[in-house]
């Protein structure tokens, strides 16, 4: 008896140590340094496309593959899956095209697009990313890169020019229409279902706490009208919503306001909220992050980790497009 039971434990001891042998080339903890990724060489389309980037008080000029490699440093994980990142690098291409043929904006009269997020897109260089990307940089950079050229040219059209490529961080279960959040509804940017949830991403439940006394005096620095005379139960109505659970509209303090405004007001990390009064403080809880227009960043990477492309993801998130290679009809050359 005791010879068998030696015998077993020893032969689990050699599948445990050939385990661990077969796990020796793939370590069983998490490893962002991936195999080495043999980059493209610049893309013909977007190197032939040249354009104006202002970078604070600076305009510089730029080729296309330069400029959406420093938009996708800034503005998606580069730890994203690849064909995340290339959906993200479409959307970028698009937004700048976009812009660039529908005329340079009040805000930056001498370029073509600038790097103030409110206005355009975020970009970052090559040299402050490496720095945050530490012992990952160079294969972050190569992954970059190999989004971009792997994608070179390719543009979201609907009826055949550049769209304007609206995208966010994370949905709260389904996008928003652009009508919702903005003033023109546009076809290619309705309403649709988003995969992620509060596994995927960080933060995706999150709260905002106010004394009472704070948030009536950020309230009325807006609204002056509002009447918080009663009690804090009484200040709020029930909202409308859309299918997304962002808040349309909502009364507060007898005065309607829409929830985009409530949003920004008081930097909530979306319109898909509650409010009430809590423990004498005014708390709102807050699903997703961002506007929730267009494609979800979030959204996006976990369509990638199920097996999706590119392609299939922004046909997804945009209505009615197709994605192509496009040919700009002006360029910063003619300026």
């Amino acid at each position: 008896m005791k010879k068998s039971l030696i015998a077993a434990w020893m032969l689990i001891a050699v599948v445990f140590a050939l385990g661990l042998m077969g796990l020796a080339g793939r370590s069983i903890f998490p490893n962002t340094q991936k195999e080495k990724i043999t980059v493209p060489d610049p893309g013909v389309s977007d190197s032939s496309v040249s354009i104006r980037v202002k970078i604070g008080d600076t305009v510089q000029k730029m080729n296309l593959d330069s400029y959406v490699q420093g938009v996708l440093r800034a503005e998606m994980p580069a730890s994203f899956e690849l064909e995340a990142l290339k959906a993200q690098a479409v959307a970028a291409r698009t937004e700048t095209l976009y812009k660039v043929e529908n005329g340079p904006v009040a805000n930056h009269p001498d370029a073509d697009i600038c790097n103030n997020i409110n206005c355009c897109q975020a970009y970052k260089t090559e040299e402050d990313a490496q720095a945050a990307w530490g012992e990952n940089a160079d294969y972050y950079s190569a992954k970059i890169a190999t989004a971009v050229r792997e994608t070179d040219g390719m543009t979201i059209l609907y009826q055949d020019k550049p769209i304007l490529a609206a995208f966010f961080s994370a949905a709260s279960g389904q996008t928003n229409n652009s009508g919702d959040v903005w003033i023109n509804d546009l076809p290619y940017l309705q309403s649709v279902q988003s995969p992620e949830g509060e596994n995927e991403v960080p933060n995706y439940y999150s709260i905002a706490t106010f004394s009472q006394e704070e948030f009536k005096s950020t309230f009325l620095s807006q609204f002056p009208e509002a009447d918080f005379s009663g009690s804090a139960n009484t200040w709020f109505g029930a909202p409308t919503r859309n299918d997304s659970d962002m808040v349309l509209s909502i009364s507060i303090g007898g005065v309607t306001v829409k929830g985009t405004q409530v949003r920004s007001l008081f930097a909530l990390r979306s319109a898909a909220f509650t409010v009430a009064a809590e423990d004498g403080n005014i708390v709102f809880h807050v699903t997703g992050y961002g506007h929730g227009v267009g494609m979800s960043q979030y959204g996006a990477n976990t369509m990638a980790q199920q097996g999706k492309t590119y392609l299939e993801i922004l046909e997804w998130y945009y209505t009615g497009v197709t994605v192509a290679p496009y040919t700009p009809k002006t360029l910063a050359s003619d300026n």
